[in-house]
C-alpha cells in the first residue's frame, strides 16, 4: 500500500524517527538554493507549521523570522511573544515591527504595509526570497473572492509562487496543517478576527470552502490550474504584443499606438508593461485611471504609481522606476 513518510525532529534538527500516513510530515514545495530566506510568521498555525517544517526539513538555510504587528487587534502583542519564543527556541534570528494601523484599516492596506516591510528585510539580509504560509485552502478562497470582486482572468490563479515570494504550502490542505501542528505539539495563536464575518474572506472560508467535499475541492483546484496555464500562455503572447508599442524594447510606450487599442486590451497591455518593469501593488481602479490618463492627459504631466512614475510627452509615456515628483501628479 502506498504511503507517505516524514520526520519527527527535535529543535536541534536531528532526525529521530520516521512515521507514516502523513504523521509528522508536511509536503513542502521547496526546491531552492541554500541561503538566507525571510519567513513571514504571524503566530497562527499556518506560519508556525511552515517555520517548523522548513527549519527541520531544510536545516542548512539561514531563516530570518519576520513578524508584523499591524496594530489592528488589542491582543496582537501576544502573537509577537509566541513567534519570538519559537524563533529563540530554535536559534533563529527574529525581526519585528509594529505598524499601529488601527482597527479600521483595510486588508489591502495592511497587506501593502506588511509586504513593504518584508521586502525591506529581504534587502537588509540579502535574502534569496520571502517565504509565506499560504496553503491550498487559501488558493481556493482567493479564487472565489476574486470572482466576486470581478478581478478578471488573473484572479482565478493569483495566489502562486514567484521569484520574490515563495509559498511552499500551496499544495497542502488546512486540515493537514492542523494535523501536523497537533502531532508535533506546536503552539500557535488563533486570530480573533478570523471568525469576523464582516470580512469577505472569512465568509468564503467558513460558509463555502469549509463545506466543500473532496470532489468539489478537486474541481476548484482543476479550474485554478487550468487558469494558471492559460494565463501563462496569454501573458507570454501579450509580452510580445506589447513590444510593438515600445521604443526599442525600452519602457517607453507610443501613446498614439496605445490610444488606438480597445480599452480592455489597453488594460492588459498596461498591466503587462508595469509588471514586466517591476511595478507592484497593481489593482483594477489604478489600471483604469492610468489607461485613461495615458490616452488623454496633456504632455508634461506625470502619473505617480507605487514605486514608479510615468512621464508623459506628446508621443510617449515613459516608465521611470523609484522616482517621485511633486508637480503635475495624478
Amino acid at each position: 500500500m502506498p504511503h507517505s513518510w516524514g520526520f519527527f525532529i527535535d529543535k536541534n534538527a536531528v532526525i529521530q524517527s520516521i512515521y507514516y500516513n502523513n504523521l509528522f510530515y508536511v509536503n513542502l514545495d521547496f526546491n531552492y538554493p541554500t541561503g538566507t530566506y525571510i519567513i513571514a510568521v504571524s503566530g497562527g498555525v499556518d506560519s508556525i507549521v511552515l517555520l517548523h517544517a522548513l527549519a527541520h526539513q531544510y536545516p542548512n538555510n539561514r531563516y530570518v523570522v519576520a513578524h508584523v504587528d499591524h496594530g489592528i487587534r488589542s491582543d496582537s502583542s501576544e502573537d509577537m511573544a509566541v513567534v519570538r519564543r519559537f524563533a529563540y527556541d530554535n536559534n533563529l534570528q527574529f525581526e519585528y515591527t509594529e505598524l499601529n494601523l488601527g482597527n479600521n484599516t483595510s486588508e489591502a492596506t495592511a497587506r501593502q504595509k506588511r509586504y513593504t516591510y518584508l521586502r525591506n528585510l529581504a534587502k537588509k539580509h540579502e535574502a534569496i526570497a520571502i517565504i509565506t504560509a499560504h496553503h491550498q485552502d487559501d488558493v481556493i478562497e482567493t479564487m472565489f473572492i476574486n470572482l466576486i470582486r470581478g478581478t478578471g482572468r488573473r484572479g482565478l490563479s493569483s495566489l502562486k509562487t514567484t521569484p520574490e515570494i515563495i509559498r511552499p504550502l500551496l499544495g497542502v490542505p488546512k486540515a493537514h496543517i492542523y494535523q501536523y501542528a497537533k502531532q508535533c505539539s506546536l503552539h500557535w495563536r488563533e486570530d480573533s478576527t478570523n471568525s469576523d464575518m464582516r470580512y469577505l474572506r472569512n465568509t468564503i472560508r467558513h460558509k463555502v470552502v469549509a463545506d466543500m467535499n473532496d470532489e468539489n475541492r478537486a474541481k476548484a483546484l482543476s479550474i485554478i490550474s487550468l487558469a494558471a496555464t492559460t494565463n501563462a500562455a496569454l501573458d507570454a503572447e501579450l509580452t510580445q504584443y506589447v513590444k510593438r508599442g515600445l521604443h526599442k524594447n525600452t519602457p517607453v510606450l507610443n501613446r498614439r499606438w496605445f490610444a488606438s487599442q480597445p480599452h480592455d486590451i489597453s488594460l492588459e497591455i498596461l498591466y503587462r508593461l508595469l509588471t514586466d518593469n517591476g511595478v507592484r501593488d497593481i489593482n483594477a481602479p489604478m489600471l483604469e485611471r492610468t489607461v485613461v490618463a495615458i490616452k488623454t492627459m496633456r504632455p508634461g504631466k506625470t502619473i505617480q504609481l507605487s514605486g514608479a512614475v510615468i512621464v508623459l510627452t506628446k508621443r510617449s509615456a515613459r516608465i521611470n522606476m523609484h522616482r517621485k515628483t511633486d508637480e503635475n501628479t495624478v
